[in-house]
């Protein structure tokens, strides 16, 4: 692990993966496992969406929350544990704290294909009526951000010594979600707690997170020193991180490291911001045991043994969408 502490993450080019070309694939893989041993977090180009599909998605999720708040509740279900369809102002805080975060957000979650039995596990999707092209876009999303996270899993198999296609059974119609945020606007900044931020300090559930770019700044991550550097990526970039369940899969070597959404200036809390991760979820029953190999004398298992149906199931809770 490299000891020299970054102050950006590193940019990557998932056509290196997918060229065909060894050497360029060896290096995606080496510079991609480097990046997720000391930061983890990278930024990456050519994953598949492109500049019209972006925009349209963002005009459509745009539409939907400026509905009014009344038309957007018709579409939160409590007792989906905010697991499908709109979750309203506040309803979600990070794990460890009391306060609501200063967002709103809607989740699409997986179309099953074929016979799968796992189709019975996932709830169906609920579509917004007011926005008829938000279930097109939104799905047209899902599978691209897909479609990429497999690369990226199959890159980091082969980092971790792994089969290449290591991930492959165990994220086909995965439990991943597709998560439109809208940080909404503050009129009266002294009218919320003064502890309400954007988005507390966390780190994300699932394997990993592919999040595309942002309508605004805001997004910081936090180094090992405790250092907080902000994330920047170009506009034909997303942002790839590693989530806790392949941290605990990989006994720690991989880092899902701490990140948050900062406030705007105080001048600036009255204009939204909006951003799309795509969290991607393996099958429930994956077990995120510690892989043996990564277990040593050195690195010690740290972790008792999990699926991650169970560790996502803990986590909602934690998170106060779901209730014990």
């Amino acid at each position: 692990m490299a000891d020299n502490l970054p102050d950006h993450i590193p940019s990557l080019d998932l056509a290196d993966f997918r060229s065909g070309d060894p050497q360029r694939k060896a290096k995606f893989v080496k510079e991609l496992g480097d990046a997720y041993q000391s930061i983890g977090f990278i930024a990456l180009k050519n994953h598949g969406l492109n500049d019209e599909q972006t925009k349209a998605l963002y005009a459509d999720v745009q539409e939907f929350f400026q509905l009014p708040d009344q038309a957007k509740q018709a579409y939160e279900v409590p007792e989906l544990a905010g697991q499908r369809g709109y979750i309203s102002k506040g309803k979600e805080h990070a794990k460890g704290r009391n306060t609501g975060d200063l967002k709103e957000f809607f989740h699409v979650g997986q179309e099953v294909e074929g016979e799968d039995p796992v189709k019975d596990q996932y709830p169906a999707n609920i579509w917004p009526n007011e926005v008829p092209r938000f279930a097109q876009s939104t799905m047209k999303a899902y599978r691209t951000l897909e479609s990429a996270g497999k690369d990226v899993l199959r890159a980091i198999a082969l980092y971790l010594e792994l089969p290449e296609n290591y991930f492959d059974d165990k994220v086909v119609n995965g439990n991943s979600i597709l998560r439109p945020i809208h940080y909404f606007p503050i009129e009266d900044p002294d009218a919320v707690p003064t502890d309400a931020v954007r988005a507390a300090e966390h780190g994300d559930i699932n394997l990993i997170t592919l999040l595309m770019g942002a309508s605004a700044d805001g997004l910081q991550v936090k180094r090992r020193d405790g250092q907080w550097i902000a994330i920047t990526a170009l506009p034909d970039q997303i942002v790839v991180n590693v989530g806790d369940m392949l941290q605990r899969l990989t006994n720690g070597v991989l880092k899902s490291t701490i990140h948050r959404v900062v406030n705007p200036p105080r001048e600036k809390m009255n204009t939204s911001r909006y951003s799309i991760p795509f969290f991607m979820h393996p099958r429930s029953e994956m077990s995120l045991a510690a892989l043996p190999h990564l277990v040593t004398a050195d690195n010690p298992k740290k972790e008792a043994d999990i699926t991650a149906g169970e560790f996502l199931n803990e986590r909602l809770i934690e998170l106060g969408l779901k209730k014990k």
